[in-house]
């Protein structure tokens, strides 16, 4: 059996209002808009690791336009007959996005993390270990948060599937 055929047969799920919607990408490119903005007020406020603001102006850069563009038809598919070029071209817009986003996010982290704790006061005598605090925060709890929510969804989604596994509707030949 082909895989179009199975994906084929699979449910779409319901369109939310359109009001929700809005609302959603409207928070969706909050934390994005506040990454461009804290990296760029700070941009020279970080000798000791002079990658951390501009991970954050990449990163929300990069976030609010996958954000946006998620917004356009081209990225939906169309319900009746074959997908257009224009949305395949947008599929692989998405998933180079997507993967830079991820490869940028891990080379986030090796810059937060390897100077955990840098010193907050400016020292003309030792400058080249000082990092704003408000943007040294920022950075590391928001790529912390990342971590947190990831726990939060494997631990919640493990609970559900347990909970199906009691409830008994989950077939044991599905298996």
């Amino acid at each position: 059996m082909s895989n179009g055929g199975i994906i084929g047969r699979i449910r779409s799920p319901p369109q939310p209002p359109t009001p929700i919607l809005v609302c959603s990408k409207a928070v969706m490119c909050v934390m994005p808009i506040a990454q461009i903005t804290i990296g760029a007020v700070y941009l020279d406020e970080c000798p000791v690791q002079t990658y951390i603001p501009v991970y954050l102006v990449v990163l929300g850069v990069f976030g609010l336009m996958l954000t946006l563009l998620s917004c356009l038809p081209c990225a939906q598919q169309p319900k009746d007959g074959p997908p257009n070029p224009l949305n395949r071209l947008c599929t692989a817009w998405n998933s180079l996005t997507s993967f830079f986003l991820f490869c940028w996010f891990i080379a986030g982290n090796v810059w937060i993390y390897s100077i955990y704790q840098p010193n907050y006061n400016r020292n003309t005598t030792h400058l080249d270990s000082y990092c704003h605090r408000t943007l040294y925060l920022f950075a590391f709890w928001t790529t912390t948060l990342v971590y947190v929510l990831l726990g939060l969804f494997l631990v919640g989604g493990c609970c559900v599937l347990f909970c199906f596994f009691l409830c008994g509707r989950a077939d044991p030949d599905d298996i």
